[in-house]
């Protein structure tokens, strides 16, 4: 029966405001009042019903809910003879949460949207040729997807054959379809618009990026600004004093009618509604704009920082630099076939992610590359590796000196040419000679100076970039940008005591970067933010994640952090101005009567989830 009158409030809040407009008809038009007292105390009766039930339910678990308050408040009305208040108050009370459940589903949509585009079958191909549809929890990395038109692709992989438009707005948030043929890469979640492709699976399930971003979400949801912890505990206790300052002051007064109002209009309805609606719909309107914020409490510390400090590779650049020269510091400079110690760099840096490696890769592609086992890491210095009894040491000019190497004048003086041109360098020694200095060069990303104006209009006051990369390569790059302070030659310690040092200046930091190099830094920030092309480690690190790498969204958060904070705020004025304007009314003026009382109450419950809303059209202007 419980289940029953619970599954069907909408139909009995309608039946209570039909019996309502009966009993207005009985007394006004035909002069009945029996007619008049039958129809409002049906409607009493049936609009009580399921605001019990739930108050029933608090109780058992120890919660003094709205209901309790209001269900105390309708049977005292009742009691005393008030079948209109009684009636009237259960009807607004009930269109009250219709309306509310509506507008909350609105903005649920934004963040249900998600996981309703999560693929949940797919098309994958098997041992003899053919094609058939399994549960997306089924496909492995490895095999082999079809997708045809108007299909969701429910892998991240590399397309094998066909081409295709695919709408990739789910996780780039850009609308324009793109072009996909054999060797593009694909994304679970987006939409093939046109063509047919299959696709060879590298990541699935929840490991994907569409995976990803759903996880996110759905933890952030789950997470609590200091505003929200601050309603939890005010309510817990506010609730039961409305309840014993009612009951003091009907005793004190002998008027049970004032009791009963005061705790109609003691609900703190909009209080416990107001934070919660903001929080989701911040998040939402960030989702769907490729800003994955994990959690209202980072949404609270992003609003507040005053400092934005960006690793530079792969960050405020492209992260996909060129090799712009190559000199040889031996007698190879004239043999046209590729010498050991141009074998070896490939074979190095082919075993390595990091955006230099990649661009020497690609620069030598026609180079064979022999298998280098024997490879150790030196973070933020360079690589030692040991192949065929040779010692190969590849770095920066600096971790070759700091390895014993002699670079030698002329050496020097190219490191000092290159450098001069904002140029990476990479040095080759083998055997303890140095071979090769490569000069690399990077460019920046799209929209980084627009994107930096954004961030002062928007409140940065310190804008600053640290790079392990030279500091003429930095100071080149990062020209005209308009930065307080670009400093090179950084390695991942030395920038995770600089974030340190910012902080016990009284500074709220935000560092951006997108390598594992770059985690510390994340990590001590009060704010980490990770390019979503980036790194799983940094990616995990981070607080929030910025989808494709896409720069113009970091005005976007930061701006989207501040609007839903003061979102926040302006619902807690609303709903404590409301209940504050209500009691002195109750108190100091003689029309403010329970059903009024009631009506004002849900208009504030209604204004505080419209005006969280309004964070879901937020964009930076």
């Amino acid at each position: 029966m419980q289940s029953f009158i619970l599954r069907h409030k909408p139909q009995l809040t309608i039946i209570g405001g039909v019996l309502i407009a009966a009993g207005l008809v009985a007394r006004f038009a035909l002069h009945s009042q029996p007619a008049y007292a039958a129809a409002f105390i049906a409607a009493s009766v049936i609009g009580v019903l399921p605001i019990l039930i739930q108050a029933v339910q608090a109780l058992r678990v120890r919660v003094m809910s709205i209901d309790v308050l209001v269900s105390i408040a309708v049977f005292g009305a009742f009691l005393i003879g008030s079948w209109d208040e009684s009636a009237i108050v259960t009807f607004l009370f009930l269109v009250g949460g219709q309306i509310e459940r509506h507008t909350l589903n609105q903005t649920r949509s934004a963040i249900g949207a998600l996981t309703d585009m999560a693929p949940q079958s797919a098309v994958v191909r098997r041992a003899d040729g053919t094609f058939e549809t399994v549960p997306v929890d089924d496909v492995r990395v490895g095999d082999i997807v079809k997708v045809t038109t108007g299909d969701r692709i429910p892998v991240d992989g590399v397309v094998t054959s066909g081409t295709g438009l695919v709408n990739e707005s789910a996780i780039t948030g850009e609308p324009i379809p793109v072009d996909k043929a054999e060797g593009s890469s694909a994304s679970a979640g987006t939409l093939l618009d046109d063509g047919m492709l299959t696709i060879r699976a590298d990541t699935v399930g929840e490991d994907t990026t569409f995976g990803k971003i759903i996880e996110l979400v759905e933890n952030a949801q789950d997470s609590k600004s200091k505003e929200e912890r601050f309603i939890d505990r005010f309510a817990t206790y506010y609730t039961p004093a409305v309840l014993v300052i009612a009951v003091i002051v009907g005793l004190v007064t002998r008027r049970v009618d004032l009791a009963i109002t005061m705790l109609v209009l003691g609900c703190p309805g909009a209080l416990v509604i107001g934070v919660p609606v903001s929080n989701m719909a911040g998040i939402g309107n960030g989702a769907r704009h490729g800003v994955l914020i994990k959690g209202s409490e980072v949404t609270h510390r992003l609003s507040s920082a005053d400092t934005f400090v960006f690793d530079k590779t792969g960050t405020i650049t492209v992260g996909m630099p060129q090799v712009t020269d190559v000199r040889r510091y031996d007698d190879s400079a004239a043999i046209t076939a590729p010498d050991d110690a141009t074998r070896y760099l490939v074979g190095v840096e082919a075993q390595s992610q990091h955006p230099l490696a990649k661009a020497i890769v690609r620069h030598f592609d026609d180079v064979p590359a022999p298998q280098v086992d024997e490879v150790s890491v030196v973070t933020g210095g360079g690589i030692r590796a040991v192949h065929d009894g040779h010692r190969i040491l590849v770095g920066s000019p600096r971790f070759l000196e700091t390895e014993g190497v002699e670079l030698g004048p002329t050496a020097h003086a190219d490191a000092a040419e290159l450098e001069s041109h904002g140029d990476s360098l990479v040095a080759v020694a083998l055997d303890g000679r140095i071979r090769l200095m490569l000069g690399v060069r990077d460019r920046l990303r799209p929209g980084v100076a627009d994107g930096i104006r954004n961030l002062r209009r928007l409140g940065a006051r310190n804008i600053v970039v640290l790079s392990g990369d030279n500091q003429r390569a930095v100071d080149v790059m990062t020209a005209g940008l308009g930065l307080d302070r670009a400093v090179g030659g950084m390695l991942p310690d030395q920038k995770a005591a600089y974030i340190s040092r910012l902080r016990d200046e009284g500074h709220r930091v935000v560092f951006v970067g997108d390598g594992i190099n770059d985690s510390p830094s994340l990590a001590l920030a009060d704010v980490g933010i990770a390019m979503g092309n980036g790194t799983d480690v940094a990616i995990d690190t981070s607080d929030v994640v910025l989808a494709d790498s896409d720069f113009s969204r970091l005005p976007h958060a930061y701006g989207l952090a501040k609007r839903t904070v003061r979102n926040m705020r302006e619902n807690i004025a609303i709903a404590v101005g409301t209940v504050a304007l209500l009691l002195s009314g109750l108190v100091l003026t003689s029309w403010l009567t329970m059903a009024v009382g009631m009506f004002v109450h849900e208009a504030s419950v209604l204004a505080v989830i419209l005006n969280g809303m309004r964070l879901l059209r937020y964009r930076v202007k």
